[in-house]
Parts: C-alpha cells; sequence; structure tokens
C-alpha cells in the first residue's frame, strides 16, 4: 500500500518527533548532537524552518518548528537523510538509523504554541537527564537555555516565544515561571496524540467517525480547535480534488 502524503500548509506549526529503530540510540556523542542541529540551523539559515523549541534526547527528538518555503517532508528529508549518512560514517555502521517515518502534528498555534514549547523543553527533566529546573536552564541539548539566555543559537526564535510574556528581563522570568508550573503536568499524550486524523476512508469521513466516538487509524494528526481542524480537512481535500482532476 503507498504511504500516504502527509497533511501541511504554507506557514503550518508543526510538532515533529523521530525515534531510533528499536530504541537504537540516535545520538550517541556530542558530536552527533552538535550535527544534527547544525543541519537544522541550515534549514533556518535558508528560510526553509522556524525553530521555536527543540530537545534532543538519547534515542529520539522533538522539534517544533513553521514551515516557509517548502514542505515539513522536503525540509526534514534533507535533515534527517544527511544526518544519518554522518552518524553512519562516524560510527562505522550501516542501515536504518530512525523507525518507520518520523511523526508529524499540525498544530493550532493558540494555544498549543506555548503549550508545546513547555511540553517540549521539560522532556530532559521528565526523562532524568536533569535533576531540577535550574540544571534544565543551562542543558545545552534543549531550546529552554536558549531562551532563558544561558545559551546562544541564533538560528532558534525565542523573540515569538518570549513576546507572549512581555518585554526584557520580565519576559525571560515570566516564561521561566510558565515552565516551572508544568513541572507537575508530568506526560501529556494529548499534546502527541494529535485531534482529528486522515484515514483511508477520506476526511469527511474521519470527521464523521470521530463526533460519534470512534477510533479511527492514521498517518497525520491534527492538533487544534473544531474549526481550525475542519479548515485544514476542507483544504486537504481540495488538494485531494486538484490532484484527480490534473
Amino acid at each position: 500500500m503507498p504511504r500516504q502524503s502527509r497533511l501541511d500548509a504554507p506557514g503550518a506549526l508543526h510538532h515533529v518527533m523521530g525515534r531510533g529503530i528499536e530504541r537504537t540510540y540516535i545520538f550517541r556523542i556530542d558530536r552527533d548532537r552538535e550535527d544534527f542541529l547544525n543541519r537544522l540551523a541550515g534549514l533556518c539559515a535558508g528560510g526553509d524552518l522556524i525553530v521555536y523549541a527543540w530537545c534532543l534526547l538519547s534515542n529520539h527528538f522533538h522539534l517544533l518548528v513553521r514551515t516557509a518555503r517548502q514542505p515539513i517532508s522536503r525540509s526534514m528529508k534533507k535533515l534527517l537523510t544527511g544526518y544519518v549518512v554522518n552518524f553512519n560514517l562516524r560510527h562505522k555502521r550501516t542501515g536504518h538509523l530512525f523507525q518507520n517515518r518520523y511523526k508529524s502534528i499540525i498544530c493550532e498555534e493558540d494555544p498549543y504554541l506555548l503549550e508545546l514549547t513547555r511540553y517540549i523543553h521539560l522532556n530532559p527533566l521528565r526523562a532524568g537527564m536533569v535533576s531540577d529546573l535550574e540544571e534544565l536552564n543551562n542543558y545545552q541539548w534543549a531550546g529552554h537555555s536558549v531562551i532563558m539566555g544561558r545559551l546562544e543559537r541564533k538560528w532558534q526564535d525565542i523573540d515569538t516565544v518570549l513576546g507572549h510574556f512581555g518585554r526584557g528581563r520580565n519576559a525571560v522570568e515570566k516564561y521561566e515561571q510558565f515552565v516551572r508550573e508544568g513541572l507537575s503536568q508530568g506526560r501529556r499524550p494529548e499534546l502527541v496524540g494529535g485531534g482529528l486524523i486522515r484515514s483511508l476512508g477520506g476526511w469527511s469521513q474521519v470527521l464523521s467517525l470521530k463526533r460519534r466516538d470512534i477510533k479511527v487509524a492514521s498517518d497525520e494528526r491534527i492538533l487544534g480547535r473544531d474549526k481550525f481542524v475542519q479548515r485544514l480537512i476542507s483544504e486537504a481535500e481540495e488538494k485531494v480534488k486538484e490532484t484527480l482532476s490534473l
């Protein structure tokens, strides 16, 4: 069965996740992590992506990005294909590194940009890679330390996130408090599972099934309120019709 194309839209906000095959470590050494981030920085410099939040763990990664010039699928292909080639050369291995395709959830900006920024940046703490928020503030493999002003990564857009909290140092303090308030939330499956889903039955069928509380299997997910979800579904259906009419 052919793969379904990913859901995308110009300027869409995506929560992207990728995991190592059979829980393989996709980042073994710091050189791996820097290689991945350098490639991500290149996509930002080329105008392909805007990055708001990110986190690198041993066997998976999280990104919160906005697409720009090209579809998310093309940007991720550039990022992951080159990374895997270099990773295999560095570690004298062959074969696949990532588990299936990466997972991408298209998200409504309000309220999910801030919610996902917090969720993604708390991953090292939940995973036990840092012991507390102060250590997270300085953790170099997540975007939280950049927003806090402890590290500099010029390719990361921190102004959009901090702009929701005010200006200057006061905004940073309010952002830190916002993150602190999320410490008790634990894992939030609703932020990584998405909302209405594409299936072989088509977007309209998915909407009908979801309203009747019937679960559906899928590749792509949408995280947002009803109007946002239905707008994306309508746009996706129009694209399918245009393709079929060619």
